[in-house]
């Protein structure tokens, strides 16, 4: 009697994760040893691997596939492709606006309620859109408060220069329920006459931007540090500097200055921006279970948001989808609770012990994957129906996302996931060889200088293009 399609499939991946051991043997390929051996980083700080994307066969090449590593934002990929299978690729997020009182001449009587539901992609212009809904029902003036109910994830409070030192750079914003813009905002530099008009995207009520800064002469190499921009008082950005001419124009995406309070600062700014008013103030708090749902803003589905956060490794994108797990499970989104549903999805799909996640999209020191549980996972996704939406959402080498910089003969020829922080380099993905196989790669580095090592997957993914 045949094994269930089920075991089967384990008992294939399982056979298939003992077979590096035995291709160990066959040494790294010599392009990729001298491109090794000149980026000075030794052969024990990297994880080598390619294989079949069907699994069948063994390895083309295996070294250290057993070694525990930390991917970067390659953990984006555990992430996603979870998030895929428990969500599904239609899966979307809803966003819903709430009154508790009636609408009387223009004004509603009581309380504006937005109830966060996690939307990892509540842009500026769809949280214009959904308040401008609001108006369209005759909401002119609210004469309660503006509420932001931010309930559905339970995150622990994070300091954002806890990770670099860097916390206005748009990478370590945190996750939020009501994730607004990122938690980001733009500031746009335009040159008009003889100063360079600034805007700032999406407006923040209470914060007070320069309108402009003095033109200078000459050419445009660090202007942002031209501008001496002092961001010490969330409440005032001072740019003290002045702005290259020869810059044109340009954007400067930022962190928020205060994270707790960007949501409600964007929504009372937006709602200024058009033409409503607020006797009340902007608050934080739950919706009561009496209050109505008037209108809500949908976000895309799942396989859009998947193809941002693994194109563009988009961490706070990634951390809202990892959030989302828990919450749509256990009615709450909480980081331990997601980690331990993607254990138990892996255990069950993949079989054999999962990788140690942290907050999903690879921003930390404590997670951990080894080659060969990427290759598996890879091969997993490649035999699933939801196999096409996956490889689509990861960058193309040497043309589009993370991936640009690859090697020109691997241009259009894989779709891989880089991963990068300081002392790691990493991808893996797929190479699509000329004849139309496809073969899993992986390729990470754990050293001071790891830097160096992308001339190292160039060689490697020429070689799997090369190699029979």
């Amino acid at each position: 009697m045949p094994a269930p399609p089920r075991l089967a499939r384990w008992l294939l991946l399982a056979a298939t994760s003992l077979l590096p051991l035995a291709a160990t043997a066959r040494g790294l390929p010599p392009e990729v040893a001298a491109a090794l051996a000149k980026s000075r980083i030794p052969e024990d700080s990297v994880t080598l691997m390619v294989a079949d994307a069907e699994g069948r066969r063994r390895p083309r090449l295996a070294h250290r596939t057993d070694a525990s590593v930390n991917p970067a934002s390659v953990t984006k990929l555990v992430t996603t492709f979870a998030a895929l299978e428990l969500l599904g690729p239609a899966f979307t997020w809803n966003t819903p606006v709430l009154i508790d009182g009636p609408v009387r001449d223009g004004t509603l009587q009581g309380n504006l309620y937005l109830k966060g539901q996690g939307d990892p992609k509540l842009v500026a212009e769809r949280l214009w859109l959904l308040l401008r809904r609001v108006q369209g029902l005759g909401i002119r003036r609210i004469a309660g408060d503006i509420v932001i109910d931010r309930s559905a994830f339970a995150v622990p409070a994070q300091d954002p220069a806890a990770f670099d030192g860097e916390p206005l750079r748009p990478y370590n914003a945190a996750p939020d329920a009501l994730l607004v813009n990122f938690r980001a905002v733009l500031l746009h530099f335009t040159p008009l006459g003889d100063a360079a008009r600034v805007q700032m995207e999406p407006p923040l009520a209470g914060v007070q931007v320069p309108r402009s800064v003095p033109l200078a002469n000459g050419p445009c190499n660090d202007w942002r540090g031209a501008l001496k921009a002092d961001f010490s008082d969330p409440a005032r950005v001072r740019l003290e500097g002045t702005y290259p001419a020869a810059c044109g124009a340009r954007s400067w995406p930022l962190a928020g200055a205060d994270p707790a309070a960007h949501a409600g600062r964007a929504v009372a700014g937006l709602w200024q921006e058009l033409g409503g008013a607020l006797d009340g103030v902007v608050r934080e708090g739950a919706a009561p279970a009496g209050a109505q749902a008037v209108v809500e803003s949908v976000s895309p589905t799942l396989a859009e948001v998947v193809r941002d956060v693994n194109k563009y490794s988009n961490n706070v994108m990634a951390q809202q989808v990892f959030l989302t797990l828990s919450l749509q499970r256990l009615g709450q989104g909480t980081p331990q609770a997601s980690r331990e549903l993607v254990q138990q999805w892996w255990r069950e799909r993949l079989g054999g012990e999962p990788p140690q996640l942290g907050n999903g999209s690879g921003l930390s020191r404590e997670e951990r994957i080894t080659a060969a549980q990427l290759a598996r996972l890879l091969q997993h996704a490649w035999a699933s129906p939801l196999m096409p939406e996956f490889i689509a959402s990861l960058p193309v080498s040497g043309l589009d996302g993370t991936a640009r910089r690859t090697g020109a003969l691997a241009a259009g020829r894989a779709h891989l996931k880089t991963g990068s922080l300081r002392d790691v380099t990493g991808v893996a993905g797929y190479v699509h060889l000329p004849d139309g196989r496809r073969r899993v790669l992986v390729a990470i580095a754990n050293h001071p200088r790891a830097g160096e090592f992308r001339p190292v997957i160039d060689a490697l993914i020429d070689w799997t293009l090369r190699e029979p």
